[in-house]
C-alpha cells in the first residue's frame, strides 16, 4: 500500500504548477527551495523566467545546484536604453586561424552585434568561422588597399586590431581579443562583456577626486562622505579597460619566475582611473567611444625584433599612456575593472624574455615623460592630442632611441590615416 503524499509534498508540488504567479521565493527555508527546485526541473518547468527566480533567492545552496547540475544562465544583454546594438562594433584581430571555438563560446553575446575580424596579415592559413554571425573580414589586401604603402605603420600580430578600429564606423568599439572567452563571476553565471562595457562608458567617470568605494554610479553604490557635491556629476567616460582571469598580464621576467601563477580573483568592481595617473592599459579586452578617442589609441611603439604575443609587444602600453594624457587633457573618464574575460595561455615567457627586454628598459624613459607631458589649450580634439604628443616625443625622446623617432612618425601617418579613412561614409569593401 503506497504512501500518501504529504501535505508539504503536495503542497510543493502545487507550487510547481504555480510559480508563474509566484514572484519571490526567498522565504522559503533552504530544503524546501532545494526539493522545489529540483520538482520543476523535474517537471520541464525550468524556463529563464523561473530561473532567475530562484537564482534571486540569493541562496548559495541554490547556486552550487545550478553550477552542478551545468545549467547555462544566458542572460540577454540590457544595454542602456540610449545605446542601440548598430552602435557598437566588436573588432577581433584573429592571430590563429581557426576561430570556430572562439565565435561558439561567445555566440550568446555577440550574435546581436556587428563584428569585425581582422586577420594578421602574416597568417596564411584560410580563417576558419562559424555560420550564424553578422561579420566583415579584412585581410591582408584589404589592409594594402586601405592602407597603401607610405605609411610606417605596420599592422602585423595583434596590431590588426587597429585596422579594425580605423575601419569601423560606429560609435562604440568592443575589442576582444582571439585568446578571449568569456568568463564567469563568483556565481558561476556567465559574465557579458559588452553590457558592461557600454554601462561603463555610458555612466559618468570621477577622475578628479576618488572615490573609496570603487565607482559611485555602479549599483547599489554611492559617493562617500567628503566627496565635494560640485565634483558629483562626474564627466564623460571615453574608455573601459577591462580584466582578464587566468592568466595574469605579468611582464615576460615576472612571469618567468612565476610561471604557474594564475589570476583566479573575480573581483566585482569598477574604478576611475585618476587624472594624472597613468596605466598600462591593454588592448586586450577594451570599449571606447571611438567618435571621441578613436584616433589617441594608435599603433606607434615598434620594438626590435617583436613578435606577436603579449610578452613580446608593448605597443598596447605606449598605446594606453597615449590615450590616458589624450583624455586627461580633454577632460574625459578611463575605467578599469569589469567586465572580466577568460585568457588562455599563449607564447612562452623564456623565449619571449630576450624580445622584450628592450621594452623593459624603455619603459623606464617612456613613463617619465607621459607623466611630465602637457598639451597646449588649442588641442581640442583627440587628433590634435596625438598631433602634439607626437611632436613632444620627437623633440625629447627622438635623440635617446631610434625607437621613439619611429613611434613619433608612426602617430603622425596615423592621424592622416584617420582623418582619410574616417571621411569616407561607408566601410572599405571586403
Amino acid at each position: 500500500m503506497r504512501t500518501p503524499p504529504s501535505l508539504l509534498s503536495l503542497t510543493i508540488d502545487s507550487a510547481v504548477i504555480n510559480l508563474s504567479n509566484i514572484t519571490d521565493l526567498s522565504p522559503l527555508p533552504d530544503h524546501i527551495l532545494i526539493d522545489l527546485f529540483l520538482r520543476t526541473l523535474r517537471a520541464g518547468k525550468l524556463t529563464e523566467r523561473v530561473l532567475k527566480l530562484f537564482i534571486a533567492t540569493g541562496k548559495d545552496e541554490v547556486h552550487s545546484l545550478i553550477q552542478a547540475l551545468n545549467i547555462q544562465v544566458i542572460v540577454t544583454p540590457v544595454l542602456p536604453t540610449k545605446i542601440k546594438d548598430d552602435e557598437i562594433d566588436i573588432v577581433i584581430g584573429a592571430v590563429s586561424s581557426d576561430m570556430t571555438s572562439f565565435l561558439n563560446e561567445w555566440r550568446p553575446i555577440f550574435s546581436r552585434f556587428h563584428l569585425i575580424i581582422v586577420k594578421d596579415p602574416d597568417l596564411k592559413e584560410e580563417l576558419k568561422i562559424p555560420e550564424g554571425f553578422n561579420l566583415d573580414v579584412y585581410t591582408k589586401s584589404d589592409i594594402d588597399r586601405v592602407v597603401g604603402s607610405s605609411t610606417s605603420i605596420l599592422f602585423s600580430g595583434y596590431s590588426c586590431r587597429y585596422f579594425g578600429y580605423l575601419v569601423s564606423l560606429k560609435k562604440y568599439i568592443i575589442s576582444v581579443d582571439d585568446d578571449c572567452l568569456p568568463a564567469r563571476d563568483n556565481k558561476g553565471f556567465l559574465v557579458d562583456a559588452v553590457a558592461q562595457h557600454i554601462t561603463n562608458l555610458t555612466n559618468p567617470a570621477t577622475p578628479f577626486f576618488f572615490n573609496t568605494l570603487y565607482d559611485p554610479f555602479s549599483e547599489g553604490a554611492d559617493f562617500v562622505r567628503g566627496y565635494p557635491f560640485s565634483l558629483r556629476s562626474g564627466v564623460k567616460c571615453a574608455l573601459s579597460c577591462g580584466l582578464w582571469l587566468n592568466l595574469a598580464d605579468h611582464d615576460a621576467p615576472t612571469q618567468a619566475l612565476k610561471t604557474r601563477q594564475r589570476n583566479s580573483r573575480y573581483v566585482d568592481a569598477v574604478i576611475t582611473v585618476p587624472a594624472r595617473a597613468l596605466a598600462p592599459i591593454s588592448g586586450i579586452n577594451i570599449a571606447f567611444d571611438r567618435e571621441v578617442v578613436g584616433p589617441a589609441l594608435v599603433p606607434a611603439l615598434r620594438l626590435a625584433g617583436e613578435g606577436k604575443f603579449r610578452w613580446e609587444t608593448m605597443e598596447d602600453i605606449w598605446s594606453g599612456m597615449c590615450v590616458k594624457v589624450v583624455c586627461d587633457h580633454l577632460g574625459l573618464g578611463v575605467k578599469s575593472g569589469l567586465p572580466y574575460v577568460w585568457r588562455t595561455d599563449r607564447g612562452d615567457a623564456i623565449s619571449s624574455l630576450k624580445k622584450e627586454w628592450e621594452g623593459v628598459k624603455l619603459m623606464e624613459e617612456v613613463v617619465p615623460f607621459f607623466q611630465s607631458v602637457r598639451l597646449p589649450r588649442t588641442a581640442t580634439t583627440a587628433e590634435d592630442c596625438v598631433v602634439e604628443v607626437a611632436k613632444a616625443v620627437k623633440e625629447q625622446l627622438g635623440s635617446t632611441d631610434p625607437v621613439f623617432a619611429r613611434a613619433a612618425g608612426a602617430m603622425l601617418d596615423w592621424v592622416k590615416l584617420w582623418k582619410s579613412v574616417g571621411s569616407s561614409s561607408s566601410p572599405p569593401g571586403v
